[in-house]
């Protein structure tokens, strides 16, 4: 008798269980075939990147005065001509002239589109850029920088960091779908990043508690068919 209770108690532990994560489940299934039914290098976008020009070394001068220790230096091609990235020991980061070896200003409008137009491989026109001030860039930039957001007209994306000039994301319409449903999936819908949060952790284990007693619920059905 004392077994029936306890079983009978798990029976009905195992319905609330099932009636709390039931949801939770079906999202993380539905999110999770949608995810994996794509293929991640068209959701990425790849065939939509442009490659780099190569550049001559000839043609290079690094900057001889940049007046401050630094962390790195890369050399880019861009498309008003190969320029120093800077990354300053306090993270700073600038911009240098290759060929001159001066310091470039901020990106402007007409240098956004241009390289937009550049970083871009497909056959949509440009419908036009937005300077977006730090801290307000949208969230599939994944910056607090300062950038200028350029739109294609097959819903593409492409931004661009304000202060250096270099693409720090391009974003089609399936990424940005694809994004939501991985917020979703590990339950961070704002900023879709931290999968170690409260409430995915409280469902995954409701879930695996609730699956266990299924488990333990069915082998003693079993047995007592077989005893039977």
């Amino acid at each position: 008798m004392a077994k029936q209770r306890m079983m009978l108690r798990f029976a009905r532990w195992h319905i609330w269980l099932g009636w709390v994560v039931g949801l939770p489940i079906l999202m993380w299934a539905v999110t999770g075939l949608w995810m994996v039914a794509r293929p991640i290098e068209e959701v990425r976008g790849e065939h939509l990147r442009a490659g780099h020009a190569a550049l001559d070394p000839a043609d290079v001068m690094f900057p001889p005065n940049i007046g401050e220790p630094i962390h790195e230096a890369r050399l880019v091609s861009q498309p008003d001509g190969p320029a120093w990235i800077v990354t300053a020991a306090d993270g700073g980061r600038w911009r240098y002239s290759a060929r001159f070896g001066t310091a470039t200003p901020p990106v402007v409008e007409d240098e956004a589109r241009r390289i937009a137009e550049a970083a871009y491989a497909g056959d949509a026109r440009l419908a036009g850029v937005t300077y977006q001030p730090a801290g307000e860039a949208p969230t599939d930039a994944r910056t607090n920088a300062a950038v200028w957001q350029a739109r294609f007209t097959d819903g593409t994306r492409v931004y661009i960091d304000d202060a250096t000039g270099e693409v720090l994301a391009l974003r089609t319409g399936q990424w940005r779908l694809y994004d939501w449903m991985y917020g979703l999936h590990i339950m961070d819908p704002q900023a879709h990043e931290d999968a170690h949060n409260p409430f995915a952790i409280a469902f995954a284990v409701l879930a695996v508690l609730g699956a266990a007693l299924g488990c333990i619920l069915l082998f003693r059905r079993r047995k007592a068919r077989v005893k039977a």
